[in-house]
């Protein structure tokens, strides 16, 4: 798909976007470390507005950037900061969303992220939804890291077998990155990111 034609997006459902028995979609909002993980708040706030059901899981690096307190608020559920946070009744949480999402949606997707889906690490809780996700969910990746690092071998590796795999990604986009180079790297535009995971979702 050419994403350097951007049209107009109108962020809203469709009726043959909806689930069965009428339920929401429900979005498995994944957020790892980088500089760009304040957009994801972003990325939560349309996918709400647009009628899905998010649940934000953030990795420990995540929460340097930023805290888990906007993503709550936002979802209007708890959000996922560890393996072991457990909520009511007996499954673990990380295998009952894994069963529960329509779309895991993981942006920005650091370099590491995407060395651990790749390789079928389980770690933390995301790369544990990752790993366990119902094989119905489609899975939507938008990276976010330095140039050197997207562009390097292992890493093009990495996406290649993810897009092998039935992945989708979006972006990276070309401009200045926040460690002071110029390249490919930088998260791709919020509301072009929410709108390809809706599209998924239809």
């Amino acid at each position: 798909m050419n994403w350097l034609s951007r049209l107009p997006i109108r962020l809203t459902m469709s009726k043959s976007s909806s689930t069965a028995a009428g339920r929401p979609p429900v979005v498995i909002l994944g957020v790892t470390g980088s500089i760009a993980a304040y957009k994801a708040a972003d990325v939560c706030s349309q996918l709400v507005k647009a009628g899905c059901a998010v649940r934000v899981v953030m990795t420990a690096d995540a929460q340097k950037f930023i805290t888990p307190l906007p993503f709550k608020t936002l979802s209007r559920h708890a959000v996922v900061t560890d393996l072991y946070d457990e909520e009511e009744g007996w499954q673990p949480t990380h295998i009952r969303l894994a069963d529960e999402a329509d779309l895991l949606l993981i942006a920005p997707a650091t370099a590491n992220c995407l060395a651990k889906l790749a390789h079928g690490l389980a770690d933390d809780a995301l790369t544990c939804i990752a790993l366990a996700l119902n094989p119905k969910a489609k899975l939507l990746i938008a990276p976010a890291m330095n140039g050197k690092m997207w562009g390097h071998p292992a890493t093009q590796a990495n996406v290649r077998t993810l897009t092998g795999r039935g992945a989708k990604f979006i972006g990276p986009e070309e401009g200045l990155l926040s460690c002071g180079y110029e390249g490919l790297g930088r998260l791709w535009n919020v509301s072009e990111i929410v709108a390809e995971g809706l599209r998924l979702l239809r």
